[in-house]
């Protein structure tokens, strides 16, 4: 699964966390294609009309700061003076995310062009200058002390928006800087940001990439090209694919591994700095996720491994060959012609959350009738699919749509996040309207899953059926296994460098290497995986926000809870699953998925994944079984 560009997303991963407001991920790939169509690109002059009107307000809020410090006195006054000195704050960070948004979204649609790097580059110092200036906050809401606090929430009702930040502030007292040191960390973001930076651009505008001939055509194996051809027909195109792409990484691993490293090393410092156990700990808990539904997650997948390596089996099975290999992963087992304009997915996936109720179908197709999607690939266009939410506004969805099933199980996954936006700023005040990752995907996959369903009900002969149900196990294994896979791996770095054992590329390499060979069984003889892939972490934007990628995996078992009580009428449930996206972020995710019936620091929900994914391969081994 690949995820939006990963500049952008270090880029907006503080506001996306302080400001209200959702960044979210998904699959697809992008090849090239003509001039985009003026329907299927965006319109931000609903954000700014102009460049010069973004640079007027980045200076506005750039000079507004001063004045923001000035409110420092007003926390500790009293509660009126709290209330007001929040609203403030709250007007401006709305403004900040406005900003940091068209930013974002302009370099994504062309990362040549030399105007939005340096738009990046003056997002990048504002968002250093705007930590360091509000670095008081946090100290300012723990002197007010509990007590007091309390007293203040009861007296003012204009604090009751604030109040979740309020209280996590006192929760994670024991956590933080003096103002001063804080001040310091927040100055340095910039920097420390710069590790991702640079990979994003030797990746996309600096490194040569290798061209090879397929079909009689030169095709360029970057990000792009490979994520195209990994899914060749011709195996032996495959196997060169994979040789030379993978090859080419493996020729920057010493460079990529350093600039991952440093990012490690950031989240290692920083948990060190803070008093916490781990940077995986360190991590979770502005959520306040427990580190154990991590560590649960990658236990309980381990477990489930002989699940996916049936399914590797009958992939060799299905493609008729004689051994399996990691270039064998992509191709699809079934055959199918069939494709999927944008306005056919659009359709589709309307009919699809029908469970969810009228006013939901209502609410997606205004939201898809906004021009707010960037949807086919062009020149200098990242990979990848995301959403941006911008509270007031219909949500941002970038795509690169090809027409394949994958785009219209994309456009699925995008607009379930979309809507989770929808329904949360038509609910909630701008503080706590923007929800955790940790919610993001499960909205996201649970349309998903609604499509799938929809899609097989739907299915006239046996090979249609027999083609969605193997798309549906292998996004069990992409979504589910291989994130688990790459929450190890970032379990594994940051553990080694904890303990003071170098990280350097070729470090990662092994470690990688590893994982590889586990989850796929090499050892048992399923499949055989080439050293030369083993350098496929620095293909991974993903590791550039550490401990992003396990929601993927809880979200994939999250979705799968939620959607199996739609579709069996269970009563009251679309109304419960609903409101878990309406809340936001005003609960913490853990104990808010608890009360709508899922334990996500237990067992249970992954172990009843792979029991899912067991009964596909049931029916695919039967349906096989009858077309013999």
């Amino acid at each position: 699964m690949t995820t939006r560009p990963t500049l952008i997303a270090a880029l907006l991963a503080t506001a996306c966390a302080a400001f209200g407001t959702t960044f979210a991920h998904a699959q697809a790939t992008a090849t090239p294609a003509a001039a985009p169509d003026a329907r299927y690109v965006w319109d931000l002059s609903p954000l700014f009309a102009t460049d010069a009107a973004w640079d007027a307000e980045r200076q506005a809020i750039q000079q507004v700061l001063p004045s923001l410090q000035a409110l420092r006195g007003n926390f500790g006054r009293d509660a009126t003076s709290l209330r007001q000195a929040l609203d403030t704050l709250s007007t401006w960070r709305e403004r900040y995310v406005r900003v940091a948004v068209y930013a974002s979204a302009m370099a994504s649609t062309d990362n040549r062009d030399a105007r939005n790097q340096e738009r990046q580059s003056l997002l990048r110092s504002l968002g250093g200058q705007w930590g360091s200036a509000l670095s008081w906050v946090d100290s300012e809401i723990r002197q007010i002390g509990e007590a007091k606090l309390n007293a203040w929430l009861a007296a003012e009702p204009g604090l009751k928006k604030h109040e979740k930040r309020l209280r996590d502030v006192q929760r994670l007292a024991a956590h933080q800087l003096t103002p001063e040191a804080e001040a310091a960390v927040a100055a340095f973001g910039p920097v420390m940001g710069a590790a991702t930076n640079a990979r994003t651009l030797l990746t996309t505008v600096d490194a040569e990439w290798p061209t090879i001939e397929v079909d009689g055509k030169a095709e360029k194996l970057n990000d792009i090209g490979y994520t195209r051809l990994r899914a060749h027909p011709d195996r032996a195109v495959r196997e060169q694919v994979f040789q030379r792409f993978f090859g080419a990484y493996g020729r920057l691993e010493n460079t990529l591994g350093s600039l991952l490293a440093q990012r490690v090393e950031t989240g290692v410092v920083n948990a060190r700095l803070r008093g916490y156990p781990s940077a995986v700990a360190a991590s979770l808990a502005d959520n306040d996720i427990p580190e154990s539904v991590y560590r649960t997650l990658v236990a309980e997948t381990n477990k489930g491994l002989p699940t996916l390596h049936r399914y590797l089996k009958l992939r060799q099975r299905l493609l008729g060959l004689p051994d399996l290999a990691y270039h064998d992963l992509y191709p699809d087992l079934v055959k199918s012609e069939r494709r999927y304009t944008p306005e056919e997915s659009g359709e589709l996936t309307v009919a699809a959350t029908a469970p969810l109720g009228t006013d939901y179908q209502r609410r997606l197709r205004e939201a898809l009738g906004a021009k707010t999607m960037h949807v086919f690939p062009a020149p200098g266009k990242s990979s990848g699919a995301y959403q941006s939410g911008v509270y007031g506004m219909t949500p941002l969805v970038f795509l690169n749509h090809q027409g394949t099933f994958d785009s219209l199980s994309t456009f699925a996954h995008e607009w379930g996040h979309g809507m989770h936006t929808v329904l949360a700023n038509a609910t909630q005040p701008f503080e706590t309207a923007g929800y955790p990752l940790f919610l993001a995907e499960i909205a996201s996959f649970s349309n998903e899953l609604l499509l799938q369903r929809h899609l097989l009900d739907r299915a006239r002969t046996k090979e249609e059926r027999l083609y969605l149900l193997t798309e549906a196990v292998e996004r069990l294994r992409g979504s589910y296994f291989r994130q688990t896979m790459f929450a190890e791996f970032e379990l594994a770095t940051h553990d080694a460098l904890q303990r003071g054992e170098p990280l350097t590329g070729k470090r990662m390499t092994q470690l990688y290497c590893g994982l590889l060979r586990k989850y796929h069984g090499a050892d048992q003889g399923v499949m055989k995986v080439d050293p030369v892939v083993c350098s496929e972490w620095a293909f991974v934007p993903h590791f550039h926000r550490p401990f992003y990628v396990y929601q993927y995996a809880t979200s994939m078992a999250g979705a799968a809870y939620f959607t199996e009580q739609i579709l069996h009428k269970k009563p009251g449930m679309p109304e419960t699953y609903l409101s878990v996206l309406r809340s936001g972020g005003s609960v913490h995710p853990v104990p808010r998925l608890r009360t709508a019936g899922l334990d996500m620091d237990s067992p249970a929900p992954y172990q009843a994944l792979v029991r899912h994914m067991d009964r596909l391969l049931d029916e695919i081994e039967k349906l096989l079984a009858q077309k013999a």
